[in-house]
């Protein structure tokens, strides 16, 4: 275990509810091949940058992966997970990610489109929420929805 590569990774991540006939609904990005772990749904956001304000980070990852532009945000929540496992490119690593979980509003008429195409997102869905269990979802995911009322404005 000594020779894990550590990594430490601070993210903003938008928390995206809407109701279509009924139906809630929340915003999911799905994790490209170039991602970690690839395939895995989760929520649009990502790396804040060295220097870079979590709030205009979030603005811009949320628009980088699904192409909608932030009405609103509100800072609700900080989720993190430690794991020590194998990673990216099957390395040993000691991984802590910590995510910064904001309250989003969009115009939720947009249209879903990756903008930062080859990136480490390949689709943006609004999934209803009776379907996430069918997904493969990070743990963060699970963590927002169980507590879904704390995002409610």
């Amino acid at each position: 275990m000594n020779d894990a590569h550590c990594t430490q990774r601070l993210g903003a991540y938008a928390i995206v509810f809407r109701t279509d006939h009924g139906d809630e609904r929340v915003l999911l990005t799905r994790i490209s091949p170039v991602g970690f772990p690839p395939g895995a749904w989760t929520l649009p956001g990502g790396g804040v940058d060295h220097g870079e304000s979590p709030r205009l980070a979030v603005e811009r990852e949320l628009y980088e992966e699904t192409g909608l532009r932030a009405v609103t945000v509100r800072l609700v929540d900080v989720h993190d997970v430690h794991v020590v496992d194998i990673g990216r490119d099957d390395r040993y690593e000691d991984y802590h990610g910590v995510h910064l979980l904001f309250a989003v509003t969009v115009d939720a008429d947009v249209p879903l489109q990756v903008i930062d195409v080859g990136g480490s997102t390949d689709l943006a869905q609004w999934v209803r929420l009776e379907d996430v269990g069918d997904l493969r979802v990070l743990p963060m995911v699970t963590h927002v929805l169980e507590r879904r009322e704390q995002f409610s404005e």
